[in-house]
């Protein structure tokens, strides 16, 4: 198979993870920019890898649970749930907030974890299969707030700033704008954002680090999330330093869990 045809499948799949309903060929035809036969080839082959299903009925196409079930996979190997889930619902339990992990991957936060602590009123619980925009979220900038500034600024211009995405009212339009929300983020110790990443709501963030050094590795990001009429600016101080435990925390965990990795190399390596 080409790179190109790699690469249409990808956007194919990427296309569909996004579609709650079935779609028609022609539509996936268009997205592509390709005939209606080429396509139908490409479908044939994630169809027979069991990567894309056809209903029966109506022909159309929608992405199977293989990727998802892949997905978990990956977590579960990795142990995420383990590891975060208990410090998520206890940091959950005391905020009374909605509660979220993300992991870094290169140059992007992934959501991995979450816990939902408000028991009562308005609940903030949104998908988790949603792009975590850096310039315009608490997690984003907790992250790019450990960077060197042009670092930072960089990668967040690289990925554009608004465009097509549904964003706040009240999210950074450029590089200047983001400077200087890094630079208070830096200031305060922790991230927040209110209305930026979407309207009525607010978010606080911190992130941990792959081990206690405080030259070690940015592991992740963690965030505690919710209404506007909630997540006041009364609260961050309070809602920061529960964070910041469960990020220390979660540092003592993802340090563990390398020392681990490392003696189990090492056993195996003994062994073979």
């Amino acid at each position: 198979m080409t790179v190109t045809a790699v690469s249409r499948c990808l956007t194919l799949l990427e296309f569909l993870a996004g579609q709650s309903e079935p779609v028609e060929i022609s539509e996936l035809a268009g997205v592509l920019d390709m005939p209606v036969s080429a396509v139908h080839r490409l479908l044939s082959t994630l169809t027979g890898h069991g990567w894309v299903i056809q209903d029966p009925g109506s022909q159309k196409y929608a992405l199977s649970l293989r990727m998802c079930t892949l997905a978990f996979r990956n977590l579960d190997a990795r142990k995420v749930p383990d590891v975060v889930q208990t410090v998520l619902e206890r940091l959950a339990a005391e905020t009374r907030e909605y509660c979220r992990l993300a992991i870094l991957e290169g140059q992007e936060l992934v959501w991995v974890a979450r816990a939902q602590g408000a028991v009562n009123g308005l609940k903030y619980d949104p998908d988790m299969g949603q792009e975590i925009v850096l310039h315009a979220t608490a997690n984003g900038k907790a992250w790019l707030a450990t960077l060197p500034e042009e670092e930072a600024l960089g990668i967040a211009y690289s990925k554009g700033f608004g465009g097509d995405r549904r964003l706040g009212p009240n999210s950074a339009r450029n590089v200047d704008e983001l400077r200087v929300r890094l630079a208070e983020t830096r200031e305060r110790g922790f991230a927040t954002s209110v209305e930026e990443a979407e309207a009525g709501t607010a978010a606080i963030a911190v992130p941990f680090r792959a081990n206690p050094d405080s030259n070690a590795r940015i592991a992740g990001t963690i965030s505690v999330a919710g209404p506007l009429v909630r997540i006041t600016p009364e609260r961050w101080e309070e809602l920061a330093r529960a964070l910041h435990r469960a990020a220390a925390e979660l540092t003592e965990i993802w340090s563990l869990r390398s020392r681990q990795r490392h003696v189990s190399r090492q056993a195996l390596a003994a062994v073979t």
